[in-house]
């Protein structure tokens, strides 16, 4: 779960003043932004201002003729068109959803832009708690109940049902709560692109990592990234797929790093495959049977093993090796995605194990654990990155991603040339 990657106060401040940001764009000026938003020019003056000091630039060119975007504005109307797309599908997905009336479309607009009042129902959605949320944000609980109270009489509809396990968001909310979340992702890589053309690089970067990057590829990659650009933040995500998945469409993740899935099953979704990788036996040095000079799949039958859960594409196709032999699936004694775990039970017992050997590179490297000689058949799989479709990344997200990519390419090499 992601809960903790709740919307800071600039990114809320961000999104109060985007609306009159964008008339001013599209107008030029702010008497024509003023009546498009239906705000006195006074406000709409101080709107453009409190942003522009909190994205700590002028996004304007203020000429005789009008207010002219400049370079760091049309990376701000850009992100913003990207939000007022959100806002829109937000909207027309509510609207399906529940019965409308003449006031919902304007209510939905106003939520929609209220940046405190998404932090509260993204809060909620996560915590399920109105104490924890109103703790947060520096609310009283009282407070954060009446907000929410407002939001849906201003609506017309309950967004959350009051239940044993705590406050269950309503479908029509839960999917209001994912487009929220889109939103201030495109805020977090406004930010991100505004340090790009200024001739740094800063920004947070959330990255979702399987296992298999975890040991070598996606740490030296950030390493070498925060080399190159000190200004960048990486968050890491570790979970399992769906979860991994979920946020990726949501927004609270940028990319995903590791095993790729059919076509099938990432709908919605883009992958980039970087190298193929295979499944090999892993054993202490010491372990009995790392003595045979090859063994057969029928010799490993006997052994405790840890394995992956059944829905891991590492356990799919060590299941789909065995029967392919004609012989029954290993049940494991062990079922576990924690490598910290997997090498101490290796280490300390005669268990096997069936993972890609780059995960434990250098427990095998140091000779503390070994790969048994077990032809196993095909158990080769593609590794690479996961997107949403139709998301475009920040500068920074993508300096992140290209020190992966060498780093993956210099591991293919690397295999080559053994």
């Amino acid at each position: 779960m992601t809960e903790h990657h709740t919307p800071n106060q600039q990114a809320s401040a961000v999104l109060d003043y985007l609306r009159p940001f964008m008339a001013v764009a599209q107008t030029g000026s702010v008497v024509g932004a003023a009546e498009q938003v239906f705000k006195a020019p006074s406000a709409v003056t101080r709107s453009v201002m409190e942003l522009e000091h909190l994205l700590g630039n002028s996004l304007f060119e203020r000429k005789p003729r009008g207010m002219l975007l400049n370079a760091y504005g049309q990376a701000v109307m850009r992100r913003a068109t990207r939000i007022l797309e959100e806002v829109d599908l937000a909207t027309e997905e509510f609207m399906r959803a529940v019965p409308a009336s003449t006031t919902l479309h304007s209510a939905l607009l106003n939520l929609m832009f209220s940046g405190r009042k998404l932090q509260l129902l993204i809060g909620l959605s996560a915590h399920r708690s109105i104490s924890a949320v109103a703790a947060h944000l520096g609310l009283t609980q009282a407070g954060a109940s009446m907000a929410l109270l407002r939001i849906e009489a201003a609506l017309g509809h309950p967004l959350f049902q009051r239940m044993m396990q705590g406050m269950v968001a309503t479908d029509a909310a839960a999917r209001l709560v994912v487009r929220a979340k889109r939103v201030f992702s495109e805020i977090r890589h406004m930010q991100s692109d505004l340090t790009a053309i200024a001739g740094s690089l800063a920004g947070v970067v959330t990255l979702g990592t399987l296992p298999l990057g975890r040991t070598f590829v996606v740490p030296t990659g950030i390493a070498q990234a925060l080399a190159q650009h000190p200004g960048l933040r990486v968050v890491t995500f570790e979970s399992h797929y769906e979860q991994l998945i979920a946020s990726l469409r949501s927004g609270d993740i940028d990319v995903v790093f590791g095993a790729l899935r059919p076509s099938d099953v990432a709908q919605g979704l883009v992958t980039e495959a970087l190298f193929s990788d295979r499944i090999g036996i892993v054993a202490r040095s010491g372990h009995p049977l790392a003595r045979a000079r090859t063994l057969a799949l029928r010799d490993l039958l006997d052994q405790q093993w840890i394995l992956p859960r059944p829905n891991a594409p590492g356990r799919r196709l060590v299941d789909a090796c065995f029967r392919n032999a004609g012989l029954s699936a290993p049940t494991p004694s062990v079922e576990t995605g924690d490598l910290a775990m997997l090498r101490q039970l290796l280490s300390t017992s005669d268990m096997l194990t069936a993972i890609s050997p780059h995960q434990l590179m250098f427990e095998i490297q140091a000779r503390t654990l070994t790969e048994l000689p077990v032809q196993i058949g095909s158990t080769t799989r593609s590794i690479g990155f996961t997107l949403r479709q139709g998301s475009d990344l920040s500068s920074a997200t993508q300096v992140v991603m290209q020190a992966i990519r060498a780093q993956a390419q210099g591991l293919v090499t690397a295999v080559r040339q053994r």
